[in-house]
């Protein structure tokens, strides 16, 4: 099975019911229009890239990890490792989706700074460690994401928290928390909410 990737949408190897009707309405269109048959398709982004900086560990990444339309495993797999349980050193496959909602995020912030990782993935050894230490009082919730995956708390240098934030609502992707006591924000591939 291939995974591939496009603009805020990680799909398998086949069409989305949207996209399948996106492909209909402009193939109708086309036949509409005198010779717009033969013009070339909006094109994706041919790369999506990210760059990481794990603000527990050191480590950098920058990594092109989806091209022409295919997520790259071993770009996959050194994202997967940056953003482990730095606490009992557990690597998680982290969900495309995030990544994709990163790229995204990114490019709506313009900025090509790397993301600062406060916690990607956390076991749930260490997500239990941490409610216990208060979490539950700062975010830390008993279900949460980033035990699978689907959640990152960050920050980016030179943009403000405030409009760090402001930019992950306006992509309508998944839960946005701000924590500016922090200096984080957090931003998952769950439903749609804010707090």
């Amino acid at each position: 099975m291939t995974t591939t990737c496009t603009p805020g949408d990680a799909a398998v190897n086949r069409p989305s019911r949207r996209s399948f009707v996106r492909l209909g309405l402009a193939a109708a269109g086309a036949a509409l229009v005198p010779g717009a048959a033969f013009a070339a398709p909006a094109a994706a982004p041919r790369e999506r890239a990210l760059s990481f900086f794990n603000t527990h560990t050191g480590e950098r990444l920058r990594v092109t990890y989806c091209c022409d339309g295919r997520y790259r495993p071993e770009a996959l797999r050194q994202i997967n490792h940056i953003l482990r349980d730095f606490r009992l050193g557990e690597v998680k496959e982290m969900d495309v989706n995030l990544l994709d909602l990163l790229s995204d995020l990114s490019l709506r912030l313009g900025s090509d700074e790397p993301f600062h990782v406060i916690s990607g993935y956390r076991s749930p050894r260490t997500n239990a460690m941490l409610r216990a230490r208060g979490g539950a009082v700062t975010g830390v919730a008993g279900g949460s994401l980033h035990m699978v995956g689907k959640a990152i708390d960050i920050r980016v240098p030179g943009v403000k928290l405030d409009r760090l934030r402001a930019a992950a609502l306006s992509l309508k992707r998944g839960g946005v928390g701000y924590y500016p006591d922090s200096d984080f924000v957090h931003v998952d591939t769950g439903r749609v909410r804010f707090w």
